[in-house]
């Protein structure tokens, strides 16, 4: 990973890198928030800005091996994809149903978490369990 040659936009990532890691972080205990983008966000912001948070994130047993998948492959774990779906799905159809009284709204949230599903599906999952 290339370093920025600006202290100051290096500066701007890292800070930008700490505050997804801390949405992704957050997002590890509560279900609204995802976690995995967050962190190859973070990932991404740390490459640019300093190669100790870099590397320190990739080495982290938590969030390392979903960053590397990623990295490598383009993918993400079959379980951890199934997992971000349902999750996604509940708290969508919570706030639906409980939260939201516009019908217009209700149906903006639902199309958006229809697609938002679609898409995460059809990540590819090099572990998917064969039929």
């Amino acid at each position: 990973m290339r370093k920025h040659n600006s202290l100051t936009v290096r500066l701007a990532f890292l800070a930008l890198g700490t505050l997804f890691l801390a949405l992704g972080i957050a997002g590890a205990f509560l279900p609204v928030l995802p976690t995995t983008p967050f962190m190859l966000l973070a990932a991404a912001c740390y490459a640019r800005a300093s190669a100790r948070f870099y590397n320190g994130l990739l080495n982290n047993r938590m969030f390392g091996p979903a960053i590397l998948e990623w990295r490598r492959y383009r993918s993400i774990p079959y379980r951890v994809k199934w997992t971000a779906i349902i999750l996604m799905a509940v708290t969508l159809s919570i706030s639906i149903v409980f939260y939201v009284p516009w019908p217009e709204l209700q149906a903006v949230l639902a199309i958006f978490g229809i697609l938002l599903g679609a898409y995460l599906y059809n990540i590819p999952s090099r572990d998917r369990p064969r039929r």
